[in-house]
Formats: structure tokens, C-alpha cells, sequence
């Protein structure tokens, strides 16, 4: 169950030119830390991507990242339920969303476990004037106040391969620490791999981040906000 610790309030998404902005308050409109990082990657990143797509084939690429995409959404929508509610839901009878609710499963009985009070889930938050974005859960993570973020995966990940991911957490904690006066310095990535088969069960990966550590990936994401306004 959620405990009302800070005041959240919703924002608004916007497209503007194709990419994902978000209108504040004050009525002006932020990219989303998504699309500055988008904007922003390194060369070497987007040739890998574009070495995949043509490896795979263009149109099996483009069902791999649909189907990932829907099953990530569906297991969110399971952990949401978790957050506000005690409990993932029954076991659906839908085949097609089955592996969702048994990673969100598993993320529960191995990583919320550790949560002592949650404080939000699909947190909006925004740094005034510069970017904003939505979190998937805060909460207490042991004695520190952290940012929680779900990500589902094809295959197991190793952590110099997520890079991205941390520079998401931080952003997001820049934003609330702006917005609500707190100093979150820890984050964790509660990452599920999907089952390889019906009978194979999915496999949990945690990836923590916090002290000095976590400092430099908020530099990191000042450096990638400056680039996306400079550019």
C-alpha cells in the first residue's frame, strides 16, 4: 500500500515533432528523459542497433521490440497493482500474458520483498525547464529512499550494458530531489528475464546503485542534457 509522503500530481504527455514532451505547471513543454537520451546517444550505439536490425531482418527486429514492449507494459501494469494493492491479480487466461505475470511475479517475491514503504508508483516528475519523465515506483529500500525501476528483458543483461538505465535514475532522482526537497542518492533496476519456455520459470536480476557511484552517473546526465540543448 502506498503511504501519502509527498505530494505527486500528474502531468500531461505531448508529441511534439514525433518525440515524447511532457507540459508542465507552468504551461511550458520538456522533453522526457527518454527522448533526450534517445537524441543523445553515441554513435557507436546506434550503429550496434542499426547491426541488429540488419542482422535479424527489419521486420523480425520489429516484432522482437513489439513484443518486448507488450510484455513489458503488461508486467508494469501487474507491479502497479502490487504497489496499490497488496497482490499481482489471479493468474490470467490469456496465453499471450502469462510470462508478464510471472515476472512480475518473481520481481515481487524477489525484489519488492525488500521494500518497507512505498510513496508512489508511475511518478510524474520534471526539473523545470529542462526535461521530465515518469518513474515507475519510490519507495524505501532498506534505510534509503530510492528510485525503482521495472525492466523486462529477452536475455539475461550484464551491468555495463545498461548504462542508459542509470542515467534514467538519475535523472529521475535529480527531479524529485528539485521538486520535493529530498536527497536520493539510490537507486535499483529490478530487472525479470522472460521464460525461455512454458516450462522454464523467468530469472531475476537486481542491479543497486547509490554513493559516489550514483553521483557520477547524475554528472553523466547533465552532460547528456547539455548535449541535447546544445545540439
Amino acid at each position: 500500500m502506498i503511504i501519502n509522503k509527498f505530494n505527486y500530481t500528474p502531468l500531461s504527455r505531448t508529441t511534439l515533432d514525433g518525440k515524447r514532451h511532457y507540459s508542465l505547471p507552468d504551461g511550458t513543454a520538456v522533453p522526457s528523459v527518454t527522448t533526450i537520451l534517445d537524441k543523445t546517444k553515441t554513435e557507436e550505439s546506434k550503429a550496434a542497433l542499426a547491426a541488429w536490425r540488419a542482422r535479424v531482418g527489419q521486420e523480425k527486429a520489429q516484432q522482437i521490440t513489439t513484443e518486448a514492449a507488450n510484455r513489458g507494459t503488461r508486467m508494469h501494469t501487474y507491479l502497479e497493482r502490487y504497489v496499490k494493492n497488496g497482490d499481482v491479480g489471479p493468474i490470467p487466461g490469456n496465453p499471450f500474458a502469462l510470462p508478464s505475470w510471472l515476472m512480475a511475479h518473481t520481481v515481487v517475491e524477489k525484489g519488492l520483498k525488500n521494500v518497507t514503504e512505498f510513496y508512489g508508483v508511475e511518478v510524474p516528475l520534471y526539473y523545470s525547464g529542462l526535461y521530465a519523465g515518469t518513474t515507475d515506483c519510490i519507495g524505501q529500500w532498506g534505510d534509503k529512499i530510492a528510485i525503482l525501476d521495472f525492466k523486462q528483458s529477452n536475455k539475461v543483461k550484464k551491468r555495463e550494458w545498461i548504462e542508459d538505465y542509470f542515467l534514467q535514475l538519475a535523472a529521475y532522482a535529480l527531479a524529485h530531489d528539485n521538486m520535493h526537497g529530498t536527497a536520493i542518492n539510490h537507486a535499483v533496476i529490478l530487472m525479470c528475464v522472460q521464460p525461455k519456455d512454458e516450462d522454464s520459470e523467468p530469472e531475476y536480476l537486481e542491479f543497486e546503485v547509490g554513493g559516489s557511484e550514483f553521483a557520477t552517473w547524475k554528472n553523466n546526465w547533465w552532460n547528456r542534457v547539455e548535449q541535447y540543448y546544445a545540439s
